[in-house]
């Protein structure tokens, strides 16, 4: 009996080892000298002290990327976008460690600082998973940036730029660039498409972690650099990270990757249940910057239903355009016109501001040490407009406050509670005075990294979110307009007025070249629509491109007029856009 139990004991200790050497052998992750293998159920693919220097996709052995630097993958950033790259010394060392079959890191140990690379991978969804962390005994850290070259010829970057682009990696549009989630990286995702697919990266950050992409990787044109920034003051800081990139392939359009970003923002911010008023929906025509003439009422009522059309009010206070905020009282031709404009069927949107404040109004006294300042140097932002020119904001304490007629604005951090219950306050005392369905909040996008970077333990990104839900909730509840879309504006922003392609007034060089994507359309639309900026006249060639540029990233179709006459007698691309409208 003793010896029947002792094989019997021996086979399923066989059993086990084979078990045990399969799972080895299957292991989604193997080290071989300095590089780490990966297996997952979508791709293989290659590390090379720390970079990602192949990848490939197993539907049908379509190359990714191939080669690429091997040297400063992860690279630590200063003021001045001053790259300092890690185990690029001749005497800088690799060590990696394998923890378990699905956990290896990647440790740099080098002249200029040391880091660790951990690569994982997602079972369920096949992605590779790479976090890159670094420090530095030197003082006043900025970021980590991870980088990666040699992109296959034929994939282009489509990405969350602007509303939606599709670009060559080499193009001077966004070549050499580092783009800033979330003001002008709109999400944080990048996809790389061909003409079978591609592949694409993203991050699940829910906890508004400042990040950048870089386009290119130094020499290597054809590369990306994904970077975990710290906020701000970076004076003393020395380590960052704590941002996983996802990695995975796919085949088909961008739709595929998009689709599966969008579930995810979905689910982390829980906006299945949110809804908006139908009419938002029922739009056809958006009128920026509308000048309160009421003759432009009745000419647009001629031709186009007015419970179509949105108008964006400028000029409606008893104040000077952008002067004196947070003051929102009505002048009385304002409360005439959008009364006039609301008794025709007109959704009526006057302008208001989140975070601008004029400092000569008595509300500054209040929120003075909050104001946004610029990370590296510390100066005030905001902005003054002096004999037809932008100029900073006054530095000395006493000039600050005696430039209301130039128009002088500092920017208020959206952490501070203090700030969001006065600006709630004065917003409401319009939208009841006014009887308001909607309310538009100029600069909502100005949300990026700044010196003075949490408030309440709040980044300005977050800030941005809790102020706009904050306005949204008011009275019997507020459709919020606000200028830019983003990952997180949209989240309360029902209409979004949005810029093009690093084209704010004018449009930029090479404008022509951009091929437009409805990305954000395709992400976000679903909870925020988004209407046309400015220069939308159709008064020359370049403003008519504009206008069209704007749909084919699906805006609502939106005109800029000075006055009824260009509705009376509109020029052919003014006439396009109302009779498309009118149907």
């Amino acid at each position: 009996m003793t010896r029947k139990i002792a094989v019997i004991s021996c086979f399923l200790a066989c059993l086990a080892l084979t078990a045990w050497s399969g799972q080895l052998s299957a292991a989604p992750l193997r080290v071989e000298g300095e590089r780490v293998l990966v297996e997952t159920s979508t791709l293989s693919a290659v590390l090379e002290r720390g970079a990602l220097v192949n990848l490939t996709r197993k539907a049908d052995g379509a190359v990714l990327i191939s080669g690429g630097r091997t040297a400063g993958a992860l690279c630590l950033n200063y003021s001045g976008d001053e790259a300092v790259p890690l185990a690029g010394e001749a005497n800088d060392r690799i060590k990696i460690l394998q923890l378990n079959p699905n956990l290896v890191q990647v440790r740099l140990e080098g002249w200029f600082g040391d880091g660790v690379i951990t690569v994982s991978t997602d079972p369920v969804s096949g992605d590779l998973l790479v976090e890159p962390s670094a420090y530095a005994s030197r003082p006043g850290l900025k970021s980590v940036r991870w980088t990666f070259g040699g992109i296959a010829p034929g994939l282009e970057l489509i990405a969350p730029f602007f509303q939606g682009a599709r670009l060559a990696l080499e193009d001077p549009l966004a070549a050499g660039k580092r783009w800033r989630w979330p003001f002008s990286w709109e999400a944080g995702l990048a996809i790389l498409q061909g003409d079978k697919g591609g592949f694409w990266v993203h991050c699940r950050d829910n906890r508004f972690q400042y990040k950048a992409l870089y386009v290119g990787a130094g020499e290597d044109k054809r590369g990306l650099g994904f970077e975990t920034e710290l906020s701000g003051p970076h004076t003393d800081k020395l380590a960052a990270g704590g941002l996983t990139w996802r990695i995975n392939v796919y085949q088909g359009g961008w739709q595929e990757p998009a689709a599966q970003y969008r579930d995810w923002l979905s689910g982390a911010y829980d906006l299945a249940a949110r809804t908006r008023p139908s009419w938002v929906d029922s739009l056809k025509l958006a009128v920026s910057w509308a000048p309160s003439d009421p003759a432009l009422l009745d000419e647009l009522a001629k031709r186009v239903k007015p419970e179509r059309v949105l108008l964006h009010i400028p000029d409606w206070r008893r104040d000077g355009y952008d002067e004196n905020y947070p003051d929102f009282v009505p002048s009385d031709q304002g409360k005439a016109f959008i009364q006039k404009a609301q008794s025709l069927g007109f959704h009526a949107m006057p302008h208001c501001n989140s975070i601008d404040m004029d400092p000569s109004n008595p509300v500054y006294n209040y929120v003075r040490d909050f104001v946004y300042r610029e990370n590296d140097t510390g100066k005030i932002q905001g902005w003054s407009w002096v004999n037809n020119k932008v100029r900073p904001v006054p530095e000395s304490n006493a000039e600050r406050m005696r430039h209301r007629s130039d128009k002088t604005m500092v920017k208020i951090h959206p952490g501070l509670s203090m700030w969001r219950s006065i600006l709630a306050e004065r917003v409401q005392g319009a939208a009841s005075a006014l009887s308001l369905e909607t309310v538009f909040l100029d600069v909502t996008l100005c949300i990026w990294n700044i010196r003075n970077g949490l408030v309440e333990d709040c980044t300005p990104a977050e800030g941005m979110r809790r102020l706009v839900a904050l306005v949204s909730s008011l009275n019997n509840g507020l459709v919020v307009g606000g200028e830019g879309r983003n990952e997180i504006t949209m989240q309360a922003q029902a209409l979004s007025q949005v810029h093009l392609f690093e084209s704010f007034q004018v449009n930029c060089e090479g404008l022509e070249r951009l091929k437009p994507v409805p990305l954000n359309e395709f992400l976000f639309g679903r909870w925020s629509r988004s209407f046309g900026y400015s220069g939308l006249s159709g008064k020359d060639a370049d403003q008519a491109y504009r206008i069209r540029l704007h749909q084919q990233l699906g805006a609502i179709p939106t005109l800029t007029v000075e006055g009824a006459e260009e509705i009376t007698s509109p020029n052919p691309a003014v006439r396009a856009v109302l009779e498309a409208a009118g149907k």
